[in-house]
């Protein structure tokens, strides 16, 4: 089967075109047949596209919207005559899956859309209001291109993150909040963090009721999530993913009565203030300078930029702060794993993150650390009675397969 893996944002569309079946599930084969970026959808829309060779062709076009966008992606990839086809011949889609970012307390595993499933996430559009309306476009613009024979799938980001026992997910406001509005830590991530937590099973062997790790998804957004038995148990992205970790743009945690303090001291709204948790803090703010980790690390390098060193030791700090209280939280765990950008190719960051913890039983191998940059495997040394890993996320994959096994289940009910 050939599944169309869609990620809609506000003006951007990721997409990656996977073969999957049981048996190559089974296997580990699922084929990537071709992958590509949307920016700046509604104008001059840019466009990376690559298919089975890896070769990357760019291009700019003028695309309306979405449905604009996916229409000229499906030519793309079913068409023989195009100049830049994603593999040799036709690549049917046989179905699609959709990254949807929040499915509440009611969508807790990937669903076959139908119209009660699309009114569900619909639903949810007061707690994600910048994410699951531009989610909704993509799964609209799919079934207006594609047609009704073309079965749809949405993973949610929350889902994983479902298993957290109440007193993780609820916050100590009048519990009332909770039963009228749904105010509670949803989490995010979620897709990336099952899909790390069942790399390390297959790398250790393990079953999944005895995975019992920390993995840490580390990129422009960051979280972290406390994993046993294989389910999570608690994560560090809240209501939204403002709460927890350092990122890029994002403040993490902070005092809320600073919002009043800063509202009457700057004069702004709530809305503004919002605006200044979530795009102009992190790294960002706290450097003045960028949101890139890489420029931050060649700042401090390069020019001893005092203020880059603060960012970087900030968001370390933080990192720390989190891996203590999920190793009190599971009681002592086996792993700690890294994942996204900075997570996968940040040696640096990895050290200065685990430098030191060995006292908790952590303790890095310099030379494996230094040679897993995007690569699969262990970075600590034997001695470490915690062992860390890189392990390169990997969503997409799972988006397919899930899409895959939904598909499969109501085939199978129907017998």
């Amino acid at each position: 089967m050939n599944v169309l893996i869609l990620n809609c944002g506000s003006s951007s569309l990721k997409f990656q075109l996977i073969a999957t079946d049981l048996q190559r599930i089974d296997q580990d084969q699922d084929q990537l047949l071709a992958r590509g970026v949307f920016e700046r959808i509604g104008s001059q829309c840019l466009i990376s596209l690559a298919g089975t060779d890896g070769k990357l062709t760019k291009l700019a076009l003028p695309l309306r919207d979405h449905r604009a966008a996916i229409d000229w992606l499906c030519h793309w990839l079913t068409s023989t005559e195009s100049p830049i086809a994603a593999i040799k011949g036709r690549a049917d889609i046989h179905a699609v899956g959709h990254r949807v970012v929040h499915g509440g307390e009611k969508l807790t595993e990937s669903v076959l859309l139908d119209a009660a499933g699309i009114r569900a996430i619909e639903d949810c559009i007061e707690l994600a209001p910048l994410h699951n309306p531009a989610n909704l476009e993509g799964i609209r613009a799919a079934a207006a291109i594609l047609g009704a024979d073309v079965p749809q799938v949405a993973v949610f980001d929350t889902a994983f993150h479902a298993s957290m026992p109440e007193k993780n997910f609820l916050y100590a406001l009048p519990y009332q909040y909770y039963r009228r509005y749904g105010i509670r830590r949803y989490g995010f991530h979620g897709t990336s963090h099952r899909y790390v937590a069942y790399r390390y099973r297959r790398l250790t062997g393990r079953d999944r009721k005895d995975v019992r790790i920390v993995t840490l998804h580390l990129g422009n957004g960051c979280s972290a999530c406390a994993i046993d038995g294989g389910i999570s148990v608690d994560t560090s992205m809240g209501m939204t993913p403002l709460e927890g970790l350092v990122m890029g743009t994002r403040s993490g945690d902070l005092d809320p009565a600073i919002l009043e303090y800063l509202s009457h001291k700057e004069g702004m709204s709530l809305e503004q203030l919002l605006g200044v948790l979530n795009k102009q803090s992190g790294l960002l703010g706290v450097s003045g300078l960028t949101n890139d980790m890489r420029e931050l690390l060649a700042e401090e390098r390069d020019h001893n930029d005092r203020r880059s060193t603060l960012a970087i030791d900030l968001f370390c700090a933080r990192v720390r702060r989190y891996i203590g209280a999920y190793l009190a939280e599971l009681n002592g765990a086996d792993a700690v794993v890294f994942t996204g950008g900075i997570g996968e190719n940040s040696a640096a960051i990895r050290a200065r993150i685990c430098a030191g913890l060995s006292w908790l039983g952590i303790d890095l191998d310099p030379v494996a650390n230094g040679q897993a940059l995007g690569l699969e495997g262990l970075i600590s040394k034997p001695s470490s009675r915690v062992a860390v890993y890189v392990i390169p996320t990997n969503e997409e994959l799972l988006i397919a397969r899930d899409t895959f096994r939904c598909i499969w289940a109501r085939e199978h009910e129907a017998v």
